[in-house]
């Protein structure tokens, strides 16, 4: 998979050149959403984003599923299956690989009952059919098939909306504005670096969490290591070792969900040795590495800096309480939001 253009990030003459085509895109993308979906029986949750890539839609699709499962609710889990070959709306099952299905199809079943399909009306209703009592969703707030309960929009602080613009011109799939006009909540993952939370609707709750490592980080304090990873930002990954005391002798950053050829594998199990270093990476990762290969996986997980807004917004909607549903700007209570 391809990486992100580097002129994303900041606003130079390509970006503002490329920013002619941006209206367009967003008004594709508005004409999308505002159609009407299907409305399931049961309670649908969306992890979405503004822009393109990774915001920690994932990692908080498998908090929540968490949190609902520790309830005794019956949850599972819609998401596109991208980056894997099979192009029909089906559970993952075990016999399926990162290849069919794409890796965070893969990570998401080991959490829940897990359906792939770009129609999620179509894979809402096989869950359903199936038992699920709740539905999470890992992306898919642009997607208008399935119409959403409550949707929470996912914004990496560090990387935030990036140059701010559109696509082609930047990495936003559409305005933020509009994006968080179909939320509940906006979720914060890390500190804001850059402004992101100027462009969100005052009266939108915000929900600050946090990245963090899982407790096998302890046992690697002090020792040799070379991480990979093929996540969006793979910054992330890196950094976190470093803070965990890993002496991070080298790293290697893929494209976003690319496939590890057996070349590369063989190339990094050399340089480790060679080296005296351990391999370590991420769950997301993992699910595409051949069995027996001699790799340490850290986890990781959603912290957050109070988790009473995130369980008062779950009950809210388990309760049938009013939360928004895509279309409205209505948000829930700003009792739930912290401080900006």
């Amino acid at each position: 998979m391809i990486r992100a253009p580097a002129f994303w990030t900041h606003d130079g003459w390509l970006s503002r050149g490329l920013s002619i085509f941006s209206p367009i895109a967003a008004a594709v993308t508005g004409h999308r959403v505002a159609r009407p979906g299907w409305r399931a029986p049961v309670p649908v949750i969306c992890c979405g984003n503004a822009t393109v890539g990774g915001a920690g839609k994932t990692t908080l699709t498998l908090d929540l599923v968490r949190r609902l499962t520790a309830r005794g609710i019956a949850v599972h889990i819609l998401t596109r299956g991208y980056g894997g070959a099979s192009q029909s709306p089906r559970r993952v099952t075990s016999g399926d690989t990162a290849e069919s299905t794409g890796d965070e199809a893969q990570l998401l079943a080991t959490a829940a009952p897990t359906w792939i399909g770009a129609d999620r009306a179509v894979t809402a209703r096989a869950a359903i059919k199936a038992g699920a009592e709740v539905l999470v969703m890992d992306d898919g707030l642009q997607n208008p098939s399935l119409s959403k309960t409550m949707s929470l929009l996912v914004v990496d602080g560090r990387t935030g909306f990036g140059n701010g613009r559109v696509l082609p011109a930047g990495p936003l799939r559409e305005p933020p504005e509009r994006a968080a006009a179909r939320c509940a909540a906006v979720v914060l993952i890390g500190p804001d670096t850059t402004g992101a939370l100027a462009r969100i609707p005052a009266g939108l709750p915000v929900l600050r969490a946090d990245l963090a490592q899982g407790p096998e980080i302890a046992a690697l304090a002090g020792r040799r290591a070379i991480a990979f990873t093929a996540i969006a930002i793979p910054d992330k990954f890196f950094l976190g070792l470093k803070r965990a005391g890993v002496l991070l002798v080298g790293s290697e950053s893929f494209g976003d969900h690319h496939r590890f050829t057996a070349v590369e594998l063989a190339r990094l199990e050399g340089i480790s040795r060679l080296m005296d270093a351990i391999l370590v990476t991420t769950p997301k990762d993992a699910v595409k590495l051949p069995t027996g290969m001699n790799v340490k996986i850290i986890d990781v997980h959603i912290s957050w800096a109070g988790e009473t807004a995130i369980e008062s917004l779950l009950d809210r909607l388990m309760s049938g309480s009013s939360v928004p549903v895509a279309g409205r700007s209505k948000a829930v209570s700003t009792t739930l939001m912290n401080d900006r």
